[in-house]
């Protein structure tokens, strides 16, 4: 039998689908047709989807513009026969390769992750006998049996249900678990209210069930969110696009002047070999062969960083792309909410009472008009209360440091309400032990326990459900003072009305005398007395609406996309404070929108609900197409396409699955939607940087390259030789520029809008100071080297003077480098210690250079005296002072970068 994955199981009715799979209700398949149809189908588990091998993953490290930067460097310095210096520049190509690789195999685990879910054992009839077989062994046509704490193992149509409910959060993102039935439904029905359906990986909270496998391994919904996860191709961030422009903008300009110089050099009557030379110098000297270095180190302090504020970055890149996140697309499930039902209202003995507190720890207060009141004052309160305790399966235990639940969410919620009031389970269970039960059936929407009161030696009937069943069996209700008083059924539905219209989720409770030990469906039809209603919403995180407000003043817009219900959605948004809560879309909606129309409402609107797997892809898409830089949030198997598809995916820790967490680029280790925010600090932080890292080291590679030129067009020695650059950008980059990864963050880094995801890394103010600070070195090197050799200094010591120029005004302007608007004072002089150790380090390295004598033979250098010192410390003085005054002045008139 073939899998037929398109097709409306739900809207088919139990005996076709048995009839289309050939198998009987009450015998299964036999084993014989079972391993046929396993032969024909394939086994129930996600097929793994073949990526790049490990050897062509590595391979790929190395194709990047910067790459082919820092291996020509290593060629040329090979070539010059500078083993050391080659082997440092192959070591960082090594290392960069290394951890790319790493980082890109870890993220291809998402798939095989998915796989792993299916590693389960499941209860099915064949040949007429209840077995154990491994879910992998499933195949369309089996008979399936659930019971509470089954974990779905294939995707089912239900044949016979009992009080099943099953949580599909992981799916569809459903708050509380789903209450399901056999019957028929519509073929228009939305996956998330596909009742009669039970989808693999799932979870089944409460109740049993039969049912027969409609769909196996790939054809399974979560095998349609695997082909998903594999359609969503992971994007380059805005760092590493940009880099590789600005890589491949380099490499032609470099190559370009080397050509030029070597033509020229030619043309005015030079050797070959000498102009040769002259260009393999002048390309050494543009190449900023710290840079890659510098970007991944930098990067990696911020995941440092970043995993102290409880986020783990799995791909380095991520940190910066959270620096320059315009969206954050967030889901609502145990993401801004808890994922813990509470009950926030009770309306009891005609009075309303609003109970403080969230989640599963028993701790709140009860007020009423805003005034405390005392929970054993108000009897009729204490009995809606007791009737939530009593007429209940769930169980509320407490660990050593936190609480937990067993059973149903939302009857964990009325025992936590009761638990506040100073009804505890154990006594009052104790002391009103059940005898008998009627257990909850959608037919009738509502659940009945019969209790013993020991105290009153009585016996009462407690009830559960819908205010709608329950008023139709009432005919009193009790006042304050627990008097029997008429029933107002219009104004209770009033106030259920007001409380589902806050997103809250209502259910009444009524009480009945009963006189035997046993009760039965007619015994409560009627003459019931109505206890009251208690109203319960899964709430938001108590942090998540301060991180909303801090990404709002930091320009950066959040959506809720959620498969939630659009009312309940809606309420948590506006508890949140956030913004376009006017309406909310629905995935309904969505389903008839084209692409421009998607592109228009996720700008207009931020609330989205009933959202579907394929559609949250597409709105991360949409998003993308508007030129937007999307950070998706998520814990479940269905967010994973999305987590994917963003250019951040950020999972959470805690709660979330395991497919989520290999998706994403980020994971929460606190699950606070909070610590995304302190996420984006860290990464606008790191790129600022990586800017300053840029800022800095590009204005010696062009005073070398301009250097070079010089010398070549006025047909005069070399300055500095291709050793010498060397040894000037490899130490520097180490010793003084790397520093700069260590800069705290400026003050203020929140207040700004997100950076311009098409804006260049260099603005046109940075590349005038770039300039400027690269003809101030061209000018102070190229004319203390002529000084030198007019006053009959040896070519040896006016290139000592040279290096020195080029490594001391490195040194004056890496302070004025620490603040790219402000001066070294406005960051504080010694905030950075690390800085101030590479400079005294640099100064003792170049000191050495200077006058060692194994330095002088390796680098051809020579010792100069005090006049020369001063001159040298004069034009590094007058480099500092110049950018000095070009911040002041565009602080003062102009606008900063």
């Amino acid at each position: 039998m073939d899998n037929y994955s398109k097709a409306d199981w739900h809207s088919q009715t139990p005996e076709t689908v048995l009839t289309h799979f050939a198998v009987e209700l009450g015998q299964g398949l036999s084993d014989e047709d079972a391993q046929k149809r396993l032969a024909a189908n394939g086994p129930n588990r996600l097929t793994a989807r073949r990526g790049k091998g490990p050897l062509l993953l590595l391979l790929a490290q190395f194709h990047q513009p910067l790459i082919y930067i820092l291996l020509f460097s290593a060629a040329t310095t090979a070539f010059l026969e500078e083993w050391t210096d080659s082997s440092v520049i192959f070591g960082v190509v090594i290392i960069n390769a290394v951890i790319g690789f790493i980082q890109e195999a870890n993220a291809l685990k998402a798939i095989n992750a998915l796989a792993q879910t299916l590693n389960i054992s499941s209860n099915v009839l064949r040949d007429g006998q209840r077995r154990s077989i491994a879910a992998a062994e499933l195949v369309p046509g089996d008979l399936v049996f659930l019971q509470s704490g089954d974990k779905v193992p294939a995707d089912l149509r239900l044949l016979q249900s009992r009080e099943l409910k099953i949580d599909e959060s992981a799916l569809t993102g459903e708050s509380v678990p789903v209450e399901k039935q056999a019957q028929t439904l519509p073929s228009a029905t939305l996956l998330a209210d596909r009742a009669n359906m039970a989808y693999s990986s799932t979870l089944v909270s409460y109740g049993s069930a039969l049912a027969v496998v409609v769909s196996t391994g790939d054809n399974t919904e979560i095998g349609r969110i695997n082909k998903l996860i594999g359609s969503a191709e992971p994007l380059e961030t805005p760092l590493t696009l940009k880099m590789s422009q600005f890589s491949q903008l380099l490499l032609w300009v470099i190559v370009g002047c080397a050509a030029v110089t070597f033509a020229v050099g030619v043309w005015r009557g030079e050797t070959m070999l000498n102009m040769f030379m002259a260009s393999v110098a002048l390309a050494v000297g543009a190449i900023p062969e710290g840079l890659p270095a510098a970007l991944t180190i930098t990067l990696a302090i911020g995941v440092s960083r970043m995993a102290k504020r409880n986020a783990i970055i799995r791909k380095l890149p991520a940190v910066e792309t959270l620096g320059s996140t315009t969206v954050i697309c967030s889901d609502k499930t145990g993401t801004l909410t808890q994922n813990q039902m509470t009950v926030q209202f009770i309306q009891a003995g005609g009075e309303v009472f609003e109970v403080s507190g969230s989640g599963y720890t028993p701790d709140g207060e009860f007020t009423s008009h805003k005034q405390a009141v005392d929970p054993a004052q108000k009897p009729t309160l204490l009995e809606c209360l007791k009737a939530g305790l009593l007429c209940n399966d769930a169980r509320l235990i407490a660990d050593a440091d936190s609480w937990r639940i067993e059973g149903d969410p939302t009857e964990a919620a009325l025992l936590v309400a009761a638990h506040k009031a100073g009804l505890h389970q154990a006594s009052v269970s104790g002391n009103h032990p059940r005898l008998d039960a009627i257990p909850f059936e959608s037919a009738y929407q509502f659940m009945a326990t019969l209790h013993h009161d020991l105290a009153e030696d009585a016996r009462h009937i407690y009830l559960k459900g819908s205010l709608e069943s329950l008023l139709q069996r009432c005919d009193n209700a009790f006042s304050a003072d627990m008097q029997l008083v008429p029933l107002d059924k219009n104004r209770l539905n009033q106030q259920a009305e007001a409380f589902a219209a806050q997103g809250l989720r209502v259910l009444a409770f009524a009480r009945a005398e009963h006189g035997d030990d046993a009760v039965e469906h007619h015994e409560v039809g009627g003459g019931l007395t109505f206890l009251g209603l208690q109203a319960m919403i899964d709430p938001p995180r108590p942090e998540a609406a301060r991180a909303i407000a801090a990404c709002y003043k930091a320009g950066i817009s959040v959506k809720m996309i959620t498969g939630d219900h659009p009312v309940t959605a809606l309420a948590i948004a506006k508890q949140l404070n956030m913004r376009h809560t006017e309406r909310v879309i629905s995935g309904a909606e969505l389903q008839n929108y084209s692409e421009a129309d998607y592109r228009k409402h996720v700008k207009d609107c931020d609330v989205f609900a009933r959202i579907a797997p394929e559609q949250k892809l597409q709105l991360v898409q949409a998003l993308q197409a508007n030129g937007q830089v999307v950070a998706m949030t998520g814990d479940g198997v269905n967010d994973a396409p999305a987590l994917r598809q963003a250019n951040i995916g950020v999972a959470m820790g805690m709660g979330g699955t395991e497919v989520a967490k290999e998706a994403a680029a980020m994971v929460l280790t606190d699950d606070h939607f909070a610590t995304i925010e302190a996420a984006v600090e860290e990464g606008r932080g790191v790129f600022d940087n990586l800017v300053k890292f840029i800022a800095w080291t590009l204005p010696t590679n062009l005073g070398e390259g301009l250097v070079i030129t010089a010398a070549v067009f006025a047909n005069v020695a070399l300055p500095i030789t291709p050793l010498q650059i060397l040894w000037i950008n490899m130490t520097t980059a180490v010793l003084l520029g790397l520093m700069l990864a260590f800069e705290p963050k400026e003050p203020g880094l929140m207040l700004h809008k997100p950076r311009n995801p098409k804006q260049a890394i260099l603005t046109k103010r940075l590349m005038f100071r770039i300039c400027l600070v690269g003809l101030l070195l061209l000018a102070g090197a190229f004319g203390l080297f002529e000084w030198e050799l007019s006053q009959n200094a040896s070519l040896a010591k006016a290139r000592t003077v040279a290096v020195n120029v080029f490594v001391f005004g490195e040194l004056f302007y890496l302070f004025n480098c620490r603040s790219l608007n402000y001066s070294m004072f406005r960051v504080g002089v010694f905030s950075n210690l690390w800085l101030i150790f590479g400079v005294i380090s640099m100064i003792l390295l170049q000191l050495l250079f200077t006058y060692w004598s194994t330095m002088q033979a390796l680098f051809g250098s020579e010792a100069i005296g005090q006049e020369e010192w001063l001159l040298i410390l004069g034009v590094s003085s007058v480099i500092y002072v110049a950018i000095g005054l070009e911040k002041l002045i565009v602080r003062r008139f102009g606008r900063r970068r």
